[in-house]
């Protein structure tokens, strides 16, 4: 469906009516030099996807990728058209997961095209916000590009500070003194960082062109807004980076320190059976049923032996405990 179709001239919004809006088959208005026009749409059954792309003469394969909602973040030129692809993300913090949506842009000499899968994020705000900034406006459909690029890297930086978050407090379980199960987590947060690297690296590339004025779509004075969005993309890169690492890291010393603990456990063992062995060999050897044994009919005998293995154990107690294995 189309959520939204207007008409921009000189940095301002030109509606078009209740017309636009329903009929698919009525969306393209003619432009004056300068003007251009954008359409939203959610989620387009094929046929609606079909009738656009008609109506703009946009290019099938293009259109194909558009109603496929799995697409690889990319940029690419078919004729006049600029066709992109954006990964959309948030994250829910309940579940440690980061989902994601979908923007397939078309932008022309005098259109913009926007077909947006799943929930994500919602351009009108990102449409209300430009339409406050008619300087930003004036730079025609790129305008668009760069403020819809804007809003989903703005939205990649949060989804990287809720997942250091979440990195941060697996960091401070594995090396506390309580004794917990982190490899469980750490996997999840390692997909779901995967999952927002496929997002983020495969879209640095067209943003640099963008930035550098390289794009033949982009204009010196545009370029320098897509700058901004470069910088940002990249530094949410590093921090999907330092992340990674940071977690293989946990894992690591998560592994390690169940290494030690179990090494701990055996120490702690091995010393429990040994105050209990040295007891039952003196036990043994007093207990044998020899007359020629040296203090056999001795009236103190049976205290004696309690007495030594009671002062055995204590010593090998004593023992353990200042080497640490109890």
């Amino acid at each position: 469906m189309i959520v939204d179709n207007a008409l921009y001239h000189r940095g301002q919004r030109v509606a078009l009516g209740e017309e636009g809006h329903e009929s698919l088959g009525h969306a393209r208005v003619p432009c004056d030099p300068g003007d251009f026009q954008w359409v939203g749409i959610h989620d387009p059954t094929p046929s609606e996807l079909d009738e656009i792309a008609r109506t703009f003469d946009l290019h099938p394969l293009a259109v194909e990728d558009a109603g496929d909602s799995h697409q690889r973040p990319k940029a690419e030129r078919y004729g006049d058209t600029l066709f992109l692809v954006l990964k959309t993300l948030w994250y829910v913090d309940e579940e440690d997961a980061v989902e994601t949506g979908e923007i397939n842009i078309f932008v022309g000499r005098d259109f913009v095209v926007t077909v947006r899968h799943g929930q994500g994020i919602d351009l009108s705000s990102a449409r209300r916000d430009l339409e406050l900034r008619a300087q930003v406006l004036e730079h025609g459909p790129m305008a668009v590009l760069y403020a819809i690029c804007d809003r989903v890297v703005d939205e990649y930086e949060k989804v990287g500070a809720a997942l250091e978050e979440d990195v941060d407090e697996v960091e401070a379980s594995v090396f506390s003194p309580a004794r917990t199960n982190d490899a469980d987590r750490i996997y999840v947060l390692k997909r779901e960082i995967a999952e927002v690297r496929r997002a983020v690296l495969p879209l640095r590339e067209p943003m640099r062109k963008f930035a550098t004025g390289v794009h033949p779509a982009v204009s010196a004075e545009t370029a320098t807004y897509f700058r901004d969005v470069a910088d940002h993309l990249q530094r949410v890169s590093e921090v999907v980076d330092s992340l990674d690492q940071l977690l293989s890291t946990a894992f690591d010393a998560h592994v390690a320190r169940i290494s030690i603990q179990q090494n701990e456990d055996m120490r702690k063992i091995s010393a429990g059976a040994a105050l209990v062995v040295v007891p039952t060999l003196v036990a043994g050897v007093y207990g044998m049923n020899f007359d020629h044994m040296p203090e056999l009919h001795w009236q103190y005998g049976y205290p004696y032996a309690l007495m030594l293995m009671a002062s055995m154990v204590a010593a090998l107690w004593f023992w353990f405990k200042k080497s640490g294995w109890l």
